[in-house]
């Protein structure tokens, strides 16, 4: 059991805390970019129905939506060197951080990729052969009329998911990475005090999901600002 609740602590131990707020972002950034990258690869093969790829993108999408991400998170940890190990590629002492990224991007790509391909069949294929009507080649097409409306239909979904994703990352001190997360561990080991320091995280990772709300909500508002109606 620990000690006897101290409201005071909260208090103390949000700034021994938020220092490491920057790293939890970092990791959360650097995911969304690996996994909107990779997600993107793997929508165009599906869209495309890419011979063998498109196979292999199937089975990778089930089996990384079928499986906790902890699980994910400790198979790259300790499966990935061994795994390279076999090309004489020697990465058992790299950063935690950097299997921490790997593996939310890889579990990111696979869920986007799906949100991404839903977006883009849900544009009106009519406008797609409209486009072709009026001479525009099919790369013109996509870029031009299919991605920005798709663009929409996707963004509000990826916002949701990104708040997610932020609350996914408290998993990464189970490898060794001292993230918010992890500095709470060694907080409750030295003070003995578990109550305050979830608390204390509580409060930090609220108000960052807030805060993205906000931004998300700004960001909605002007993309879709073409599809207001005009007024005066």
């Amino acid at each position: 059991m620990g000690k006897s609740f101290d409201i005071s602590l909260v208090v103390e131990f949000l700034p021994k805390l938020l220092v490491y707020l920057p790293l939890t972002l970092l990791i959360l950034v650097a995911s969304l970019a690996l996994g909107l990258i990779l997600g993107t690869l793997i929508a165009l093969t599906r869209l495309y129905r890419i011979p063998v790829l498109n196979q292999i993108s199937i089975v990778y999408v089930s089996f990384i939506r079928g499986t906790p991400i902890l699980i994910q998170l400790f198979l790259v940890f300790y499966g990935l060197p061994m795994l390279l190990e076999i090309f004489h590629i020697n990465i058992s002492r790299w950063d935690p951080i950097y299997f921490v990224i790997i593996t939310y991007g890889l579990s990111i790509a696979a869920f986007k990729s799906e949100n991404i391909r839903a977006a883009v069949n849900a544009v009106d294929r009519g406008q797609t052969e409209a486009a072709y009507a009026v001479g525009m080649t099919g790369k013109q097409s996509f870029t031009r009329i299919v991605v920005p409306q798709a663009l929409l239909i996707f963004f509000p979904n990826f916002a949701n998911s990104v708040i997610g994703f932020l609350k996914d990352t408290s998993l990464a001190f189970s490898i060794g990475v001292m993230d918010m997360m992890g500095r709470g561990q060694t907080l409750i080991a030295a003070t003995a005090h578990t109550l305050e320091v979830y608390l204390s995280l509580t409060i930090i990772y609220y108000a960052t999901v807030i805060i993205l709300e906000k931004v998300f909500k700004i960001t909605e508002f002007r993309l879709q600002r073409h599809d207001r109606p005009l007024t005066g």
